[in-house]
């Protein structure tokens, strides 16, 4: 399993994983064809499959379990699923 695969896979841990780096996040979705531009509110706003997610940016470097819920609802939205990484 390479590494991309591997972050992508952890939002859909159960329970929730609490250490999921966003930064790390963020390189495996533009791996997976993403584009990830960055706004003045410290937000990244993410572009994939003609879709977009804005995710919230904490000072800690961490997914809050609220933005991981969020991320997996626009992953499955747009097909990204743990079954088809």
């Amino acid at each position: 399993m390479n590494k991309h695969k591997a972050k992508i896979g952890k939002l859909y841990e159960h329970p929730i994983s609490g250490n999921i780096d966003t930064t790390k996040l963020l390189h495996a979705l533009e791996h997976y064809g993403a584009t990830v531009d960055m706004n003045k509110q410290h937000r990244a706003l993410i572009h994939l499959n003609g879709k977009e997610h804005s995710l919230a940016l904490s000072h800690r470097k961490e997914l809050s379990k609220d933005a991981i819920v969020s991320m997996r609802h626009f992953l499955e939205e747009v097909g990204l699923t743990e079954d088809k990484l």
